[in-house]
């Protein structure tokens, strides 16, 4: 039997497993493969609906659901955290001491938060990347009645590239349909030299800033906090004073990759650009091509785990995932991957909110930079329809 094991049950790894189990579905009923997703929760996030909670626009239990509901009935699921990933014996140690065997392995374990990383944030920093710091964002927002409110970022990468920009679109929209414009200062705090990573989006959002009065600050990373005298310092020394603060925490990938020797401290596994199996060391050696270090020729990764140069967010493990499955499937099956789904492109697609019921879409690949059409309420409402039909289509492979 062909052993298939999926860590995770994000979209990536749901989805990567219902694709595989759909092209094994012969082997499978033969008893000759299996598939299996290991997640440590059992529950299905919805996570770029989290922002919305902070907007005041969703509720936390609208999204969450089941991992079983969504997943092939021909794949297994097994709730438990995941503690060792052994790549010599190829068996995956789980926290019950339980130990799974697998002939291929797909690692879908997303990233960390790591708000702890900076003193002070727990009390005075505010994000929006689980359902319960939404809500007290949601809760903050609600009790404010004017002064400065600061959005910034702690680090690059982070989860939803777009997301703290449209926050603070979002959030400007909202003081206006308040009364409370006039009596705010807003000001967001950009990482780099330019508002957003990619420069033909941060061309398009630059502007948005200016025309919003949001004063925007480059080459500012969120260092530290100061809670006595209520001010954020960036990593250039630079103080600005804050009576709401809203914060991209640090991020890293999974403890039990960097644990298991298969990632640097980041956590971000090195990955294949094209056919997304993980590397055997993070970086070449002198002299050493990327191309001559060593993959695994049974270990994938896809999504936020991964370090490719390429938004970690549920749209890019979406179009990463049928390339692994695949893969994956060919390996079973004892044929060459085929078809479009054979190499990945580097392909990204997603909505940008920029307030006031208006959106624009970014779509790109490696060779493709994206050109977002200029903002209206099409995408706006086209990113209304995609999360609430999120459910019945990506996760299930039906899009």
């Amino acid at each position: 039997m062909q052993r298939v094991v999926v860590l995770g049950g994000g979209v990536g790894g749901t989805l990567t497993a219902n694709l595989v189990a759909r092209k094994l579905r012969r082997p499978i009923a033969r008893g000759e493969a299996d598939v299996t997703v290991v997640d440590a929760t059992g529950t299905h996030a919805y996570q770029p609906g989290y922002m919305y909670i902070a907007m005041g626009q969703e509720k936390a239990d609208k999204l969450l659901r089941p991992e079983r509901s969504l997943l092939d009935g021909n794949v297994n699921l097994v709730v438990d955290g995941i503690t060792r990933i052994d790549t010599a014996t190829q068996t995956v140690t789980l926290e019950s001491g339980r130990s799974l065997a697998y002939d291929q392995l797909v690692i879908a374990t997303g990233s960390r938060i790591l708000p702890e990383e900076i003193e002070h944030f727990g009390e005075e920093a505010h994000h929006f990347y689980t359902a319960e710091a939404s809500a007290r964002l949601r809760k903050a927002l609600d009790a404010f009645t004017g002064g400065r409110i600061v959005i910034g970022i702690a680090g690059i990468p982070y989860k939803c590239p777009p997301a703290p920009l449209e926050v603070a679109f979002l959030v400007e929209s909202e003081l206006r349909e308040r009364g409370l414009r006039d009596r705010t200062e807003l000001t967001f705090l950009s990482p780099i030299n330019r508002a957003f990573t990619i420069e033909s989006v941060s061309d398009m959002a630059t502007p948005i800033f200016a025309e919003k009065g949001i004063h925007l600050e480059l080459l500012a990373g969120v260092a530290e906090i100061d809670p006595e005298r209520k001010v954020v310092i960036t990593d250039a020394f630079e103080e600005h004073p804050y009576d709401l603060l809203i914060v991209v925490p640090p991020h890293k990938g999974a403890q039990v990759v960097i644990d298991s020797g298969l990632a640097p401290k980041s956590g971000w596994l090195p990955t294949d650009r094209h056919t997304l199996r993980v590397k055997t060391v993070a970086k070449p050696a002198p002299g050493q091509a990327d191309e001559d270090v060593p993959r695994y020729a049974n270990v994938y990764a896809l999504g936020d785990a991964t370090d490719l140069p390429l938004s970690k967010a549920g749209s890019t493990a979406h179009f990463e995932a049928p390339i692994v499955a695949e893969r994956v499937a060919a390996a079973v099956l004892g044929r060459e991957p085929e078809g479009k789904d054979a190499s990945y492109t580097g392909k990204v697609m997603c909505f940008f909110e920029v307030g006031d019921g208006k959106g624009t879409l970014l779509q790109f690949d490696y060779e493709h930079p994206p050109k977002p059409p200029k903002p209206n309420q099409l995408w706006h409402l086209g990113k209304l329809v995609f999360n609430k039909t999120y459910w019945h289509t990506v996760p299930r492979g039906r899009v």
